[in-house]
């Protein structure tokens, strides 16, 4: 149950997902009032007296959505798949943040090869469950190196065969001698709710949606 009973509370992170999901707030009539990229508030309020919004890590927008401490958040699908989805309803792809998760490897590298069912792959990457779940579908088996950060280390430097990690231009990738050699999965930015919340602030989530889903057709359209 959310823990702000009177007014919505809506969880974000600060960089390309906050910078794309300021004009569908806008569109929802939601606006912050200070710049959410300057301002050092953790807390920022909106033109809107009944809404709130809470700057977090994008890793934790999930959590703060699946325990009440906020009703709404806006997420990657990589993160959410991470998180594992439990007590998150996810109504809206907002088609925002667009970027692929990939299979990457040093120039060179012979990954038909190395992909073979029944072989085995050192990979390393922060995306631990979509690596895992990819390479059992293909019948490798894998030896999972988790890393946080500079993915791209891991092959030049003998720390792994392959990473599996976002890719938006692959201009990292080149620099660094790697190439991308299969794509796991398209990646966008998710609406999810707090399911408790959706039951008690109904009226007032759904008018989110609803202006959430109007902005992401006309932005298709």
């Amino acid at each position: 149950m959310s823990s702000n009973n009177c007014g919505i509370t809506i969880a974000l992170s600060k960089g390309r997902i906050l910078e794309e999901t300021l004009p569908l707030l806008e569109a929802a009539g939601i606006l912050p009032t200070e710049d959410p990229e300057s301002s050092r508030k953790l807390i920022l309020p909106t033109q809107d007296p009944d809404v709130r919004i809470v700057i977090v890590r994008a890793t934790d927008v999930p959590t703060y959505v699946q325990y009440g401490a906020a009703d709404i958040g806006i997420a990657g699908k990589d993160v959410l798949i991470e998180h594992g989805g439990q007590g998150l309803y996810e109504p809206l792809d907002l088609q925002i943040a667009r970027c692929k998760m990939m299979v990457a490897v040093s120039e060179g590298f012979d990954y038909a090869a190395a992909v073979k069912p029944g072989s085995r792959l050192r990979v390393a990457t922060k995306y631990v469950n979509i690596a895992r779940q990819h390479f059992a579908a293909k019948g490798v088996h894998i030896d999972l190196i988790k890393l946080y950060g500079s993915m791209e280390l891991g092959p030049l430097v003998g720390l792994s065969d392959a990473i599996v990690d976002l890719v938006s231009s692959g201009n990292t990738l080149r620099a660094n001698n790697l190439q991308a050699v299969e794509e796991v999965m398209p990646i966008s930015s998710r609406l999810v709710v707090n399911p408790a919340a959706l039951k008690l602030k109904h009226e007032r989530l759904q008018r989110i949606l609803t202006d959430f889903e109007g902005a992401v057709a006309r932005q298709a359209a």
